[in-house]
């Protein structure tokens, strides 16, 4: 006698789900990775504008470093500048939306410092 064996997998519908469900994640993913990058080259232009000594050639020096590293999202102005000691500290806090779909946003929250 014969036992039938189950057959396993996914059923069509199981398929074209997780086919959707990749897609969407791979959208998603290829518009953060921007994001992320751009946090980096904040990060490191914030820590070469700290190397200044007043204010405005803080400012200078960060904006001189967004325009090679092609930063949109913030600019010199944004920027708080204080000092710890004798080392000035650059810090900065920004966000990022990303549409996803209808009124659903996705955002990112970034923020840093020279320290």
């Amino acid at each position: 006698m014969k036992l039938k064996q189950q057959q396993r997998g996914l059923t069509f519908f199981g398929l074209l789900f997780v086919g959707i469900f990749l897609a969407f994640a791979g959208v998603t993913l290829a518009q953060v990775v921007p994001t992320y990058v751009e946090y980096m080259a904040v990060q490191k232009a914030a820590k070469k504008a700290a190397e200044g000594t007043t204010v405005a050639e803080v400012r200078a020096i960060f904006d001189k470093a967004a325009q090679i590293d092609d930063i949109t999202t913030i600019s010199g102005k944004d920027l708080q500048i204080g000092k710890q000691g004798n080392t000035v500290v650059v810090s900065f806090d920004y966000a990022r939306e990303i549409h996803l779909v209808g009124p659903a946003y996705l955002v990112m929250k970034y923020s840093g410092s020279s320290q």
